[in-house]
């Protein structure tokens, strides 16, 4: 990006408060006029555990993290040290780490970083109710240009309900943490934030898909909760009311995607979130639906796999199931959200083709798309609301076709209770009425209409984001969380003279291979970036589509995101 930014991370045990004091310094860095990128990071821990928060922060949107972090403070540094690779330092890093509370870890030392003390607990003993992670606050305040003002706004804010006294400890403690730190050497500091008249939201992943189900009409939403995925359900649960919606705590995978089947039959548009391990158990159910016609929404945030896997991270590994997961032949959608921003859009589309084309749409988000937190401008509001197509009245002793097999292969769809529209509906093959059929005449006309409502749907332009330029001899092809890195990785090789485009999958299936072949005309150099460790983005498009003869991957498994610089690297030397 062309901006000015900084990277910082704040570490430590669990409860010593570093998520809370990175949303308090998200918000105020909102407040101040700049842009925001949070993610964090926990052990398998129910509770306790070490966490981290990491920041970047600037001038400009961000979509990801840079290659490198400027400053790391560790409130302390219990079982810290499990987060190195995540946290990439370097020589010109700074940490800030508590003297009293043990070394910092040799893991972090040996990057080279330059290494400060602050005693922040000292400092916070000496202030009624002070805390450490305020200290640190205050530190990180001061080093990178945040104004006392903006904080004191953001604590009064959030803190109002506890009272006077706890604002004013929250205070003393952030005055003594930029009064220790005043000294220190320096990292980045952003210049004071533009006018900016236009409105900015702070929203995550998760909670971005659950305003994009809204407004793509979901009114009934069932689900078990399951990390990462259980933020889009608090954030449904208090919304779905005002909108006349419903939202049920199911007993489990089954139940829940059972439960939207039957809603959606009942014509009311259905939605559930889950992550890997509840994926694979809902795709028998999921075949129904694509069977029976019913159209529903599965969000899958995904984690790191396989089984239970490291449920508090994050890979792009569901790929194979999502796509090839159900049995038989059972045609369906595949969508993915290419950036926090895009979740609300991607969801609501889903929706939106869902019903349209009355089958089954799985939304492929994962752990750091959808827990990180971004301050970004305003969404814009789009017109995607499917809508089912109706039957018409029926003469006088015609049959209804449920499943009348037309040229689009999209039949209408009657609510139960019209009269005179009564169908059989289930996992069976069936004939044009719904009746039951084992004759291969029926299932074959079945399997093409199927086939042929997604396949010859006019996606438009929504399937992809295209961006850079368009004479690129060299293209990055990407999808999901790896979107975000990739454009910054496209602009710093643009800056750099490099003819380059990005190719940002959101619709994987059905695949679309005119305007594939469209996107990547003249290309000679295609590297594809995804993070599973067996490259199953790149074996996809392999099997899908014609690629230039020259292909390269870049992918490795969670919890370790791309960086940038791993891109601009690959086709440095490429060139």
């Amino acid at each position: 990006m062309s901006g000015q930014t900084v990277s910082l991370v704040m570490a430590g045990s669990g409860g010593a408060g570093v998520v809370t004091a990175g949303s308090l310094l998200l918000e105020a860095a909102a407040r101040a006029g700049w842009y925001a990128y949070m993610t964090r990071s926990s052990g398998p821990q129910i509770r306790g555990g070490e966490a981290a928060v990491m920041l970047r922060l600037g001038t400009e949107p961000i979509a990801s993290h840079d290659d490198c972090f400027h400053l790391l403070v560790g409130v302390d540094w219990q079982n810290v040290g499990r987060f190195a690779a995540e946290i990439p330092l370097g020589p010109q890093s700074l940490i800030i780490g508590d003297p009293g509370e043990g070394e910092t870890p040799e893991v972090f030392t040996r990057s080279g970083a330059q290494q400060i003390a602050l005693p922040m607990k000292a400092l916070a003993k000496k202030i009624p109710d002070g805390r450490p992670n305020m200290v640190a606050f205050g530190a990180i305040a001061a080093l990178i240009g945040l104004t006392e003002d903006v904080v004191v706004g953001v604590l009064r804010d959030t803190l109002k309900r506890k009272g006077e006294e706890a604002i004013a400890a929250s205070l003393a403690a952030f005055r003594a943490g930029v009064e220790a730190a005043a000294d220190f050497p320096a990292v980045p500091r952003l210049p004071a934030g533009k006018a900016d008249t236009s409105e900015r939201w702070s929203i995550t992943g998760n909670e971005a898909t659950g305003m994009g189900a809204l407004r793509g009409g979901v009114r009934f939403v069932a689900a078990y909760p399951i990390t990462p995925a259980t933020e889009v359900l608090e954030w449904l649960a208090p919304a779905l009311p005002k909108v006349g919606g419903v939202l049920v705590q199911a007993e489990d995978e089954l139940a829940s995607i059972n439960q939207i089947i039957g809603g959606s039959y009942g014509g009311v548009p259905s939605l559930t979130a889950t992550s890997g391990p509840g994926l694979a158990l809902m795709t028998e159910s999921l075949g129904l639906a694509v069977a029976a016609e019913v159209p529903i929404v599965v969000i899958d945030v995904m984690r790191v796999g396989p089984s239970t896997g490291i449920a508090t991270k994050s890979e792009q590994a569901d790929l194979n199931i999502a796509v090839y997961g159900l049995h038989g032949d059972a045609p369906h959608l595949v969508l993915a959200p290419t950036s926090v921003a895009d979740c609300l859009f991607t969801t609501q589309w889903a929706v939106h083709l869902a019903e349209s084309l009355q089958t089954a749409a799985i939304v492929l988000t994962d752990q750091a798309m959808g827990q990180a937190r971004a301050v970004m401008p305003r969404a814009a509001a789009v017109s995607f609301i499917g809508q089912r197509e109706r039957p018409a009245a029926l003469a006088e002793g015609v049959q209804y076709k449920r499943y009348a097999n037309t040229a689009s292969g999209v039949s209408p769809m009657a609510i139960p209770g019209m009269a005179g529209f009564m169908y059989t509906a289930d996992g069976l093959e069936h004939n044009e009425t719904g009746t039951p059929s084992s004759q291969a005449s029926d299932h074959q006309a079945q399997l093409d209409k199927r086939l042929r409502k997604l396949t010859g749907y006019n996606y438009g332009d929504h399937w992809a984001d295209i961006t850079g330029d368009e004479d690129a001899d060299t293209a990055i092809l990407t999808w999901g969380s790896s979107a975000g890195p990739a454009r910054e990785a496209l602009a710093r090789l643009r800056a750099a003279g490099h003819r380059v485009k990005l190719v940002a999958v959101r619709l994987i299936s059905p695949v679309q291979p005119e305007k594939f072949a469209a996107a990547l005309e003249g290309v000679e150099r295609v590297l594809v970036v995804e993070q599973s460790h067996s490259g199953q983005f790149h074996r996809y498009l392999r099997a899908q589509y014609d690629l230039p003869r020259q292909v390269r991957a870049l992918h490795h498994p969670g919890p370790l995101p791309v960086r940038p610089g791993a891109i601009v690297e690959h086709i440095t030397q490429w060139s």
